[in-house]
């Protein structure tokens, strides 16, 4: 079971709002399979052109359908909705959406459909914009495969961009600092989880944290000198000395007040 799948599960316990979907086709086949999946999730908004505007006739589903070419739709489908699903090749997608791309925080989680329904891939932002885990819910419902390619996912690892997010934990530090911390991460570097507040429960996988990730339960504790970065879940006020002293090496999450 990949991380995707845990945040499932976590949001299951903690529910976060129902993201805004759309499922958008352009072929014969991809209408045949939203027709197919859409009475499965009765919320999600369905985007044909007006060619296959009939085939979706009956259904519950919010119907927008347009005329003229898709590339016109996307900047308000980046608008509208949190996760986007495109029954069309990989390759058009890539072009489609390029020109509307601004940073994994801001855009939408971006999904790709092949023609048979075979697989599910998140194309992007799959971390914060939710991508990766609404690819296995879709999976399961086509009873395709998802295929996760992000490093952590692959890896088994923690996601350091969005950890503890399913707890209420707010992430606070440059996006260098999580970008690099990241790739220590992944690379299997030594790392300081340093926990001070916060619930327990962050580490949700079957499997043990992975050997490079040290726990602490206090910073004053850490061989920063033998620690590559540091993961710190604290309230505690961090002075700018601190985060110079620690350049590109620090990130910290802060729970929820108990």
């Amino acid at each position: 079971m990949n991380d995707a799948t845990h945040q499932a599960a976590l949001f299951a316990k903690n529910p976060a709002p129902e993201p805004r979907v759309a499922l958008v086709a352009i072929t014969k086949h991809g209408a045949a399979q939203v027709q197919n999946l859409a009475p499965r999730l009765p919320q999600t908004s369905i985007v044909v052109s007006a060619k296959f505007g009939a085939v979706m006739e009956g259904l519950a589903n919010p119907v927008h359908v347009y005329q003229g070419a898709l590339s016109a739709q996307i900047a308000t489908l980046f608008t509208d909705y949190d996760q986007i699903v495109f029954f069309v090749s990989l390759g058009a997608v890539v072009r489609l959406i390029a020109p509307h791309l601004k940073s994994k925080d801001e855009d939408p989680g971006i999904l790709v459909v092949d023609d048979a329904a075979q697989f599910v891939i998140p194309l992007l932002s799959g971390h914060v914009g939710g991508a990766n885990a609404y690819a296995e819910q879709l999976a399961q419902q086509l009873g395709a495969t998802a295929v996760i390619t992000t490093a952590s996912d692959v890896g088994k690892t923690i996601a350091v961009d969005i950890l503890g997010r399913e707890l209420g934990w707010q992430v606070e530090a440059p996006k260098i600092n999580i970008t690099r911390v990241s790739a220590h991460v992944v690379n299997g570097e030594p790392i300081a989880f340093v926990q001070e507040t916060g619930a327990k429960n962050w580490w949700t996988r079957p499997t043990p944290l992975p050997d490079n990730i040290h726990v602490f339960t206090q910073l004053e504790d850490v061989d920063l000198d033998q620690h590559k970065a540091v993961l710190w879940v604290t309230q505690r006020d961090i002075k700018p000395a601190l985060w110079q002293q620690l350049e590109e090496r620090l990130v910290v999450y802060r729970p929820p007040a108990q």
